[in-house]
């Protein structure tokens, strides 16, 4: 079985060509002009910079779980999920029961009350309160960076798979969908992209049920799927835990301790909690009990979706023999194209194909809606042009927006260096948001991090991620087996770099006061933090507590038959 560094770099089969008809474009076009008519509709509602950057924050709790949970639905999800559940087997159950929900968790019991109660507008002007300038600036350039790549890796991928499955142009592809999300996004700010993201989350799912239903029929159920499996790649490859031990050997190149430690605790960690373009959904909710369950409900649909994109993965590999290896003809990234191409008949396929297209427009929305905040608020708005009126960042927000957009195709290209989308996704992470979350947990629960320790930490943490990835890993003086094992690696020591350095740091330079601490270091409290609970507020389903470990209960559960 081939690791990621093997992999082709992302294209899909020439015979997946989709035979698409007028019923199925029909769909795709009902689609767009719904997509449109939700940014005309929330422009209405943009009066002010709050409205257009955090929807005046003003959602419902579920508007914004589901968009939190969309946003990170992106189509390098569902493609790259299910290319690794074709490629290593049930591993994938990691990603999102050790690799999400803790996480989430985290995030809503936790952070959720420092972030909404401090009012802040995103997640680097937090450091802006707990450290200084030089930290937030650095936060937010990074931030920014990282939200342009991440919207580049969807535009390219969108592009390879509209042109495979379609017939379209790369270039027709990229500026039909980088369009559509330039209309909306400008046209009504972050309330289009969320309600957008809410009627994304159900046509995926639309989209990805029928693909497991008729898949698994075809294979004779979930029986039949799992002794298929077992005969053709051991018993390993439909267990969770399988081959993990320190020492032994497996095709995902990582034992169970850097599973946990990488992937369960640094990468996940750092991903939900600090990146902004899923926090920004919770900080557009209308109270802070409403932000805090964002994460939470979230939590729920996001246990059960890693069943959506692995059993497609699992059986592509059982229809096809040595699926995603040169013999087979096909490779790991084309396990939904191909069953998309097999077994969809016309209308359910407009609907799979309306399904992809939304997922990549979700993605793209989420670190497009995210950028332009930073950008106008953190960057423009503190830095560069201070002190104008309301509508003028407004009127800026929608012109970085369009910048934003043309970035992203630009950076598109930068994917197609990397062989594995999910790889080069979680390449960025390692780098960008594993030491912004040091600098976060060690800021929020040390009260002696100095100022001038979170622009430092920040620093060595994101540079020694990056000299393990490209020096000590691609250079070949440590030995990792694959892309994966060495992200994993690499957020690890940037975790650890930034944890020292700010310890070092702290310990030479002055605290900050006290009374500057209120409410940004866990046991003070801030005003927001005291915000009494809304009428009807003490339903168990709006209890924060309860929804959290009910989430950790339910993943932990879906372990067991996969861990036998």
């Amino acid at each position: 079985m081939q690791t990621p560094t093997d992999t082709p770099v992302l294209h899909l089969a020439a015979e997946l060509r989709l035979p698409t008809n007028a019923l199925d474009y029909t769909i795709l076009a009902i689609y767009f002009v719904v997509v449109l008519g939700i940014g005309f509709a929330a422009r209405r509602s943009v009066k002010t910079s709050l409205d257009f950057f955090l929807s005046g924050r003003s959602l419902p709790a579920w508007i914004t779980g589901l968009a939190f949970i969309s946003a990170n639905l992106a189509a390098t999800e569902i493609l790259g999920m299910a290319a690794n559940s074709a490629q290593y087997g049930a591993y994938t159950v990691h990603w999102y029961w050790i690799g999400a929900i803790p996480a989430m968790v985290f995030l809503g019991l936790v952070m959720m009350p420092f972030y909404y109660g401090s009012k802040v507008r995103s997640v680097p002007e937090m450091l802006l309160l707990r450290f200084d300038k030089w930290a937030h600036l650095l936060s937010a350039a990074l931030f920014a960076f990282a939200a342009i790549l991440i919207a580049g890796v969807n535009l390219y991928a969108l592009a390879i798979v509209v042109e495979a499955l379609l017939g379209w142009p790369q270039w027709v592809a990229i500026v039909v969908a980088g369009a559509f999300v330039l209309g909306y996004i400008t046209l009504g700010g972050l309330s289009s992209a969320i309600y957008n993201e809410v009627l994304q989350f159900f046509v995926i799912l639309a989209a990805l049920i029928p693909l497991v239903v008729l898949g698994l029929k075809k294979v004779g159920g979930w029986d039949g799927l799992t002794h298929k499996l077992t005969a053709t790649h051991g018993e390993n490859f439909t267990t969770a835990w399988g081959g993990t031990g320190i020492g032994s050997a497996n095709p995902l190149g990582a034992n169970w301790l850097t599973i946990v430690l990488g992937l369960g605790f640094v990468l996940s960690f750092g991903y939900w909690t600090t990146n902004f373009a899923e926090v920004q959904r919770a900080l557009s909710a209308k109270n802070l009990s409403a932000a805090q369950r964002t994460p939470l409900i979230a939590a729920f649909p996001k246990i059960f979706i890693v069943f959506l994109v692995m059993i497609p993965g699992l059986t592509a590999a059982a229809l096809i023999p040595g699926f995603g290896t040169a013999d087979s003809g096909y490779q790991y990234n084309d396990a939904i194209p191909y069953l998309m191409e097999q077994l969809l008949p016309n209308g359910v396929l407009g609907i799979a194909v309306t399904g992809l297209l939304a997922a990549f427009m979700a993605g793209m929305a989420a670190n497009v809606s995210s950028f332009n905040t930073v950008f106008t608020n953190d960057i423009w708005a503190r830095y560069v042009v201070r002190g104008r009126e309301d509508g003028y960042y407004v009127r800026f927000g929608r012109l970085i927006t369009v910048i934003g957009v043309a970035a992203s195709v630009g950076t598109a290209f930068l994917a197609s260096s990397f062989s594995n989308i999910m790889s080069y996704l979680q390449t960025l992470f390692s780098f960008f948001n594993v030491p912004m979350f040091v600098v976060f947990i060690v800021g929020m629960f040390w009260k002696r991090a100095s100022a001038k320790s979170g622009f430092w930490g920040l620093l060595a943490g994101t540079v020694a991620a990056m000299v393990n990835y490209f020096w000590i890993y691609k250079h070949g003086i440590v030995d990792i087996p694959s892309d994966q094992g060495a992200n994993f690696v690499s957020a690890i020591v940037g975790f650890v770099a930034g944890a020292v350095v700010m310890v070092a740091v702290s310990l030479f330079t002055a605290p900050k006061p006290a009374a500057e601490l209120q409410g940004l270091v866990y046991g003070t409290r801030s005003p927001g933090m005291q915000e009494p609970p809304a009428a009807g507020d003490d339903a168990w389903y709006r209890r924060p507590a309860l929804l959290g470990w009910g989430a950790i209960v339910l993943a932990a559960a879906c372990y067991i038959p996969f861990s036998f």
